[in-house]
């Protein structure tokens, strides 16, 4: 019994799941509490004191919407979870506290810290993911470096279908601490996630065609809501099911690819700075300097890097051709390792995920598993060609390259008059990649 005399309720610590559908750990407060839940979630400044303000601005958006959905008694508390939770579960009385499981480096940790402080039941149900970590395995029992096998064994392994929201919640409020300001995030909650996620679908055939073209911008932008679990994969792989289409089937193995990512990491911690392939720790890399700089601010000379750039600066994301791209520039033209620029993105990103965003900058830089070879070494310049044809994103993001017609933007110091407020190119790719190879060739 609680204090009052009512139920003890059951404890639900919200943490990448800001949903109230498809959340199997909610349905298990709800039974356990009778019916009686307090929602938590708890600022910790382990995560919130590195996070850039992209991502804290629609972390706050979308607890607003979460708490509206739970009639305004969402408890948001500050601090260390270890003394947070415990502490709001005794002055409960909780009979249990439940979460989604954390796959992560420091969610392991935190969880565990919060479990021994606490005096009844941790009980985690689900994850962010379909299939949790470390649960694709191999024949021989063994988690796998390569995605295609993964994938296969993915598919066969298969998922549970989504569940409701809970049919009745009392939700039991609790003093918590005030929102910090932020700038509102239009689309940022469960309602607009799925909103958007519906629309997508209409569109979802011409992903595979449309995917590598930032120039049309036809992607789902979906990592965003799966960032803060404000949709499940589950529920999109249900909705994927039901579309036969090339568009679906690529997309379906994209949110593979980040099951994939979360799973090396889960087995893997050190990954998250450091390389996979233990040769690459001997690898030569420049310490970030001037050059680093130009690439933060989009003015490296090479108009489909430093769009990226810019569109990462101005809105919080990028497109993932071109997050490619940007980051195969830094690492094998501007020689900077790879970290760096991983951290850079996970500043500015507002789908800033640890294990997608470590994991794909390993790949891109060679060290990672499954990763693209260290000598494939993106051209900027016919990255540009290839998937901005026209020059239509370029000329969205560098204002200084708008009256430049057609293709001819993605070469502007070839121009008879290049635009004087443009930077010629801060390095010549193909001495840069010539060093690039060279500074390999001393590590094999």
């Amino acid at each position: 019994m609680s204090q009052d005399g009512m139920m003890a309720p059951a404890l639900m610590w919200f943490r990448r799941d800001l949903r109230l559908a498809d959340n199997p750990a909610l349905l298990d407060a709800v039974a356990a509490g009778d019916g009686r839940v307090t929602g938590l979630f708890v600022l910790d400044p382990a995560l919130w004191d590195p996070a850039g303000g992209p991502r804290r601005d629609h972390l706050i958006t979308s607890l607003k919407a979460l708490s509206d959905a739970m009639g305004g008694k969402l408890v948001v508390r500050r601090g260390d979870p270890a003394d947070v939770v415990p502490e709001l579960a005794k002055d409960l009385g909780a009979v249990s506290v439940h979460s989604a499981a954390d796959h992560g480096p420091y969610g392991q940790r935190r969880d565990a810290a919060v479990e021994a402080a606490l005096d009844c039941p941790l009980v985690t149900t689900g994850s962010a993911y379909a299939i949790a970590p470390g649960r694709v395995l191999n024949g021989q029992g063994n988690s796998y470096q390569v995605f295609t096998p993964y994938f296969r064994t993915w598919l066969e392994h298969g998922w549970r279908g989504p569940v409701d929201a809970p049919d009745s919640v009392e939700w039991i409020g609790k003093r918590g601490d005030a929102l910090p300001d932020a700038s509102p995030v239009e689309g940022a909650g469960e309602a607009a996630a799925r909103e958007h996620w519906a629309d997508y679908l209409d569109t979802v055939a011409g992903y595979d065609d449309e995917r590598d073209r930032p120039d049309l911008d036809t992607t789902s932008r979906m990592s965003i809501p799966l960032k803060y679990g404000e949709i499940h994969p589950r529920t999109m792989l249900a909705d994927l099911a039901r579309k036969r289409s090339a568009g679906a089937e690529a997309y379906r193995r994209e949110l593979a690819w980040r099951e994939f990512c979360a799973d090396l990491l889960a087995r893997n911690p050190q990954a998250a700075w450091k390389p996979l392939r233990s040769e690459f720790a001997k690898m030569q890399y420049d310490e970030p300097g001037e050059a680093f700089e130009a690439w933060c601010a989009g003015r490296t000379g090479y108009p489909i890097v430093d769009a990226g750039m810019r569109q990462l600066a101005e809105s919080g994301f990028m497109h993932n051709r071109v997050r490619m791209v940007v980051a195969s520039f830094l690492v094998k033209d501007l020689h900077v390792h790879w970290k760096y620029g991983a951290r850079w993105f996970m500043r500015n990103l507002r789908d800033g995920d640890l294990a997608s965003n470590s994991l794909n900058w390993q790949w891109v830089a060679g060290c990672g598993a499954d990763a693209s070879p260290y000598f494939r070494i993106f051209n900027p310049i016919t990255q540009g060609t290839k998937f901005d044809p026209a020059g239509d994103y370029v000329r969205r993001w560098i204002p200084e390259l708008r009256d430049v017609a057609g293709k001819a933007v993605h070469e502007p110091w070839k121009l008879a008059e290049p635009p004087a407020d443009y930077p010629a190119p801060i390095v010549d790719h193909a001495e840069a990649r010539t060093e690039a190879l060279r500074r390999y060739d001393g590590i094999r």
